[in-house]
Formats: C-alpha cells, sequence, structure tokens
C-alpha cells in the first residue's frame, strides 16, 4: 500500500493554507493594510495588533497577509509563463534536433551566463518597478531550466516503439510532441515547477527589498524587510515577522516539491508494492 510523504503532506498544508490566507485576504486580515496611526508607529506586539506595527502605524499581520497575494502572485503567474515556454521549446528542440536543438540549448547557455537575479535586476532598471515587470522579468530568466529539463526527459523518449509507431502512422511533429511527449515528461517538470515558484517569490522579494519590485503603499514582504532594517536594534518585529512568512511559505513549496518527488518516483513506487 503506497503510503503519502510525509514532507508532501507538510507542504501541501503549507502551501494551501496561504492561498487560502491570500484568496480570502480581505476577511483573515483583522485592519485594512494601509490603514495607519502615527502615534502607534513602531508598538510592538499587543492584544489589538498581535504582531506589532511599522513606523506608520498600520498593522504588520494585515500587511503580511495582503503581502502574501504580492509573493504568490508572482510565483505562480512567473512559473506558469516558465513552464509552457520552456516546456514547448525544450521538447521541440529534443524531438526535432538538429539545428533547432542547437539554436535552443545556445540560447540557454547565454541566459545561464548570467547571474539569474543581476538579469532581472537589469530588466527592471530598463522597464521600470511594478509588478507586472517583476513577472517579466523573473520570466525571461526562468524558462531555461524547463527548456533543458523537457529536452532532456524527450531525448530520452524519442526512440521508444509509442513515437516510433506514431511516426509510422503519418502523426506530424505537433501531434506527437503534444499528445505523446509531453504527457510522459510531466512528472519531473511538475516537480521541477514547486521549486521554480519558490525560488520566484524568493526572487520577488529580493526585487522588492533593493526597491526595484512593487512599490509603496502596496505591501510586499520584501519592502517590508528594506524597511523595518532601518529599525531592527529598538522594533525588530518589524522584519522578524515577514521574514518568518517569507520562511514558511518558500519552506512550504519546497516541501510539496520534495514530496511530489518521492510520489512520483518510479522507483520508489515500485519499491514500495514489492515490500
Amino acid at each position: 500500500m503506497r503510503t503519502v510523504p510525509f514532507a508532501l503532506k507538510l507542504g501541501a498544508f503549507l502551501t494551501i493554507g496561504f492561498i487560502a490566507i491570500a484568496v480570502f485576504a480581505p476577511l483573515v486580515a483583522p485592519s485594512g493594510p494601509l490603514e495607519q496611526n502615527l502615534y502607534e508607529g513602531l508598538n510592538g506586539p499587543d492584544a489589538n495588533h498581535f504582531l506589532g506595527q511599522d513606523r506608520l502605524g498600520r498593522d504588520i499581520l494585515s500587511r503580511i497577509i495582503y503581502g502574501s497575494r504580492v509573493s504568490l502572485l508572482v510565483g505562480f503567474v512567473t512559473v506558469s509563463i516558465s513552464f509552457v515556454i520552456g516546456t514547448l521549446l525544450g521538447a521541440v528542440a529534443g524531438y526535432i534536433g538538429g539545428r533547432v536543438d542547437s539554436f535552443v540549448m545556445r540560447l540557454c547557455d547565454v541566459f545561464f551566463a548570467f547571474p539569474g537575479i543581476l538579469l532581472a535586476i537589469s530588466v527592471m532598471a530598463i522597464l521600470g518597478p511594478s509588478l507586472t515587470n517583476v513577472i517579466v522579468a523573473l520570466s525571461i530568466m526562468g524558462w531555461t531550466s524547463f527548456a533543458r529539463l523537457a529536452r532532456g526527459q524527450v531525448l530520452s523518449l524519442r526512440e521508444r516503439e509509442y513515437v516510433t509507431a506514431a511516426e509510422s502512422l503519418g502523426a506530424g511533429t505537433p501531434r506527437i510532441v503534444f499528445f505523446h511527449l509531453l504527457p510522459n515528461i510531466m512528472a519531473p517538470i511538475i516537480v521541477e515547477a514547486t521549486f521554480g515558484i519558490a525560488s520566484a517569490i524568493v526572487a520577488e522579494a529580493g526585487l522588492s527589498f533593493l526597491g526595484l519590485g512593487v512599490q509603496a503603499p502596496t505591501p510586499s514582504w520584501g519592502a517590508m524587510l528594506s524597511e523595518g532594517r532601518q529599525f531592527l536594534l529598538i522594533a525588530p518585529h518589524l522584519t522578524i515577522f515577514p521574514g518568518l512568512a517569507l520562511m514558511l511559505v518558500v519552506m512550504g513549496v519546497n516541501f510539496l516539491g520534495d514530496g511530489l518527488r518521492d510520489a512520483l518516483d518510479p522507483k520508489r513506487n515500485i519499491s514500495q508494492r514489492t515490500v
């Protein structure tokens, strides 16, 4: 009997929990994320504000809850775009081979030659800081890992009997790629996507920390960390709680990826069935 890995349970619980918080933020948050009370600025946690208040007297818990919307939106949309573009390019390159394969792989090499965060900073400097531009910048550098993984998987499958049979029956390249190759390479790519979501969330926080991401007054975990560092000694709660939220969501998505990798591993499943 197959057992669900503990990492998968914990990761799913944390990830679904943060998604629910983001979706129902207006119902969950104790106050609006922009409501100010300058007389109570930098106050620590108390009965009215469980995680304290920032320098403008805004409730930190409410801003963390609304900030989860930004982080999760960037993570899922960025990975969705990278997933589609990278998987299609990698699958086509791996199946067709030749110059198409060489061109796509050399293009990947060019992007891999630049450190990811520096490339994102360069793109943001050109496009300007905004939520849309953050997604564009992260998608530009995110598709390459999916392309390489998809290409490697297709190279190992394109000589299989069912692909040869489809070719002998006159199936064209689009049909073979979409109906015969892509369904059989989804498992490792889905696992890669979960890790990509965590990386995109961290990258968005880094860009917002540098002032290149979502702009004030929209709450963002990276911007909250940047604002709180100047009050680190007198009001550490400004950085501790947004940092914990970022750590928990990234940890949850990573656990989800680890659990999916174990659950979708055919060797592990065979060994469990034989026990």
